[in-house]
């Protein structure tokens, strides 16, 4: 069975191979897994680098609310024995791995490779096997520990090319991606989509322009729209000629940052990408400093406009989540994945799309909490039914005049004003307003006001554990007028009085709990 982002193989197959367009799809909700390139070999024993240990992986995912696995074989180097870069075991004069982590991801990886076994291969056909979506993921700017020239995980293309950097002798991380306006570095990524549609049989291929996100001079990144535009159309077409070798629609999807704004202000004009057809699947997302509660996907739709319907949007949820530039990271909890989802789908979200939540007891979630995820899934109904969390946070991807949306820190005197997107009203159950406050002097007998919408909240006891907001000592709770919350944005205005030690609001978030 192959199932997919639109219809039937037939209609897909006409569809991706016109000339006018993409796939037309839709189908029910789904839940998107993205797999990264090490998180498997360096998880794992030597004795799982066999065919049923490669068969396991895959296995955990069947028959629950997962519908797509997305495989990422590469960062500057391929996990894989590739033909056109690195693998991730050629380490030649760079430092070695460190054994935690690195050691067993190369070890693994050529472990697999000297017995024959390919298993980005394995797992797309195994997906195939217990009806999941396979899609290959492939990073296009991937700058993991720059910072370090001898970093095992750097590529020779990369180490030999300094003068192919974005900000050539830069030594910031942003300043060592490569700069796509250079065909040089077009074509060597290029050729690892043309290697991977002919090494490979996914039901697509995602190209991953969030990792890193920064892919032209400083200054320069949205005339780089044209030149990535055309990389998009180039790999369109080699999508379309391997979609009638292999005789099935292969798609096309993009990441982009969250915004569409900040998308085409970076040189990834995903609007454009829609409009002609170029891609199939719209992953807008944040890169990695924090989850974005406020992904305007009906803004999405609106400037992709007609074309809205043949491409699916998936907004993109990460593993952590920062309440403002700067702050502290904690980790996504399932409630507040269901706010992001509800969230979603009431802004006209296709699919939801997972990067970073990882099995083997990694962050964000528990081992114990990760097969809820998996078997629960984060379908409209399970969020309206289950507690859920909307914080607020910015966008942590932006060009350099454009404002991140960071509403915190907030000064107690002062007062501030949250607007939080929770998605379809609770017609039932409590919505309670969550303000952290950090450490500062009077902190524990301050005091505060706040309304939603304009009606009072009445004030609860403060919420236990409040370690568990990033560098709250104080967690103050409200209760929301349940008539008064509204679909959609509710505004959530706090203030201190003046008489008090002015104190500083650090974490901001509603909490529904049907």
């Amino acid at each position: 069975m192959r199932t997919r982002f639109g219809s039937s193989m037939a209609a897909l197959l006409a569809a991706v191979l016109a000339a006018s367009g993409s796939a037309v799809a839709q189908e029910p909700r789904g839940l998107v897994i993205n797999e990264d390139n090490s998180h498997f070999f360096g998880t794992r024993q030597a004795d799982d680098m066999t065919l049923d240990g490669l068969h396991a992986f895959v296995d955990q995912y069947a028959g629950t609310k997962v519908s797509h696995l997305f495989l990422c074989p590469n960062a500057m180097r391929a996990s894989f024995r590739s033909t056109t870069r690195d693998a991730i075991w050629d380490t030649r004069d760079q430092e070695a791995p460190e054994p935690g982590f690195g050691g067993p991801w190369v070890a693994n990886a050529r472990l697999l490779h000297e017995r024959g076994l390919d298993p980005y291969a394995v797992w797309l056909a195994r997906c195939r096997e217990k009806a999941l979506s396979p899609w290959l993921s492939m990073r296009m700017n991937d700058v993991h520990d720059v910072n370090n020239l001898k970093n095992f995980m750097h590529s020779t293309f990369w180490v030999e090319h300094p003068e192919y950097w974005r900000v050539p002798g830069g030594a910031g991380w942003t300043d060592r991606a490569l700069d796509y306006a250079i065909p040089e570095v077009r074509e060597h990524n290029m050729a690892f989509i043309r290697e991977l549609l002919e090494r490979y049989d996914p039901d697509g291929l995602e190209l991953d322009w969030m990792r890193f996100g920064y892919h032209f001079a400083p200054g320069r990144e949205a005339e780089g729209c044209a030149i990535l535009t055309q990389f998009m159309r180039d790999a369109r077409a080699l999508t379309r000629e391997w979609s009638e070798k292999r005789g099935h629609a292969i798609q096309l999807g993009a990441r982009v940052p969250a915004h569409p704004d900040a998308a085409s202000g970076l040189g990834m004009d995903g609007v454009v990408w829609a409009q002609e057809g170029l891609i199939d699947l719209l992953v807008p997302t944040p890169f990695w400093t924090s989850s974005d509660f406020d992904i305007p996907v009906e803004l999405w739709r609106e400037r992709i406009g007609g074309a809205a319907g043949r491409v699916l949007i998936a907004p993109g949820l990460e593993f952590n989540v920062r309440s403002h530039p700067g702050g502290g990271a904690v980790a996504n909890t399932l409630e507040s994945c269901r706010g992001f989802a509800a969230a979603a789908w009431h802004r006209g979200a296709d699919q939801i799309y997972l990067f970073n939540f990882m099995d083997s007891g990694t962050i964000p979630v528990s081992t114990s909490d990760y097969r809820i995820l998996l078997e629960q899934g984060l379908d409209p109904e399970v969020c309206a039914r289950l507690p859920r969390r909307h914080i607020q946070a910015f966008h942590d991807t932006v060009p350099a005049n454009m404002p991140t949306g960071a509403k915190l820190p907030v000064n107690g005197h002062a007062g501030g004003t949250f607007a939080l997107y929770t998605g379809p009203a609770a017609k039932s159950g409590t919505a309670t307003f969550i303000a952290g406050l950090a450490p500062q002097d009077g902190v524990e007998a301050a005091v505060f006001q706040a309304t939603v919408n304009g009606q009072p909240c009445d004030t609860l006891e403060d919420r236990p554990e409040p370690g568990q907001y990033p560098g709250v000592v104080r967690a103050l709770q409200f209760r929301c007028p349940l008539e008064a919350v509204r679909d959609g944005y509710n505004e959530i205005h706090i203030l201190q009085p003046t008489d008090q030690p002015a104190q500083q609001v650090i974490w901001a978030e509603i909490r529904i709990e049907p």
